[in-house]
């Protein structure tokens, strides 16, 4: 396998991941092309890279802009925007901890405080608040791992994770 096929297929494989997970196809490939690029692209780059237009490659890149997954740079003299991705993997891994709970488990959180005020006066109310009360105990606690883990260094990290795959 050439480098092109092995960079195509690594595009790739990092969409279909990401769309697993319920992440943007095209914004996880935009990410990846930017991962495995030597240098800094301009988004006429990034289309001709992966034949996506113009509009659904600055979409995407904005979107990688928000979640600290992608920088922008301008070069002295040029007027085109150069983009970069973070290639420290626990960074990147510590951003998207950080905006899928902000997106997704911050919210939940707020609705499970807010049904938590449900009384449970009868039988039907007894089981929702109980089931309430589980979901909201088990929320808080991953609220607070992964509180922890964004303010961990990959060292840290790395020795919990083998010591718990062991």
């Amino acid at each position: 396998m050439d480098i092109q096929e092995g960079k195509q297929k690594f595009i790739e494989s990092w969409g279909k991941m990401a769309s697993d997970w319920g992440i943007n196809r095209t914004m996880a490939q935009v990410h990846a092309l930017l991962l495995v690029a030597p240098d800094a692209l301009t988004a006429d780059e990034v289309m001709d890279g992966l034949s996506i237009s113009r509009g659904n490659a600055n979409m995407n890149l904005r979107a990688l802009i928000d979640w600290g997954l992608v920088h922008k740079k301008l070069k002295s003299g040029e007027r085109k925007e150069y983009f970069y991705a973070e290639k420290d993997m626990w960074k990147v891994v510590r951003q998207i901890i950080i905006h899928r709970k902000k997106k997704e488990l911050e919210p939940m959180l707020k609705v499970l405080d807010e049904v938590a005020g449900v009384e449970a006066n009868c039988p039907q109310s007894e089981s929702f608040c109980t089931v309430v009360k589980d979901i909201r105990t088990l929320s808080q606690k991953a609220d607070k791992t992964l509180d922890t883990l964004i303010k961990a260094d990959s060292s840290w990290f790395s020795t919990i994770f083998y010591q718990m795959v062991r």
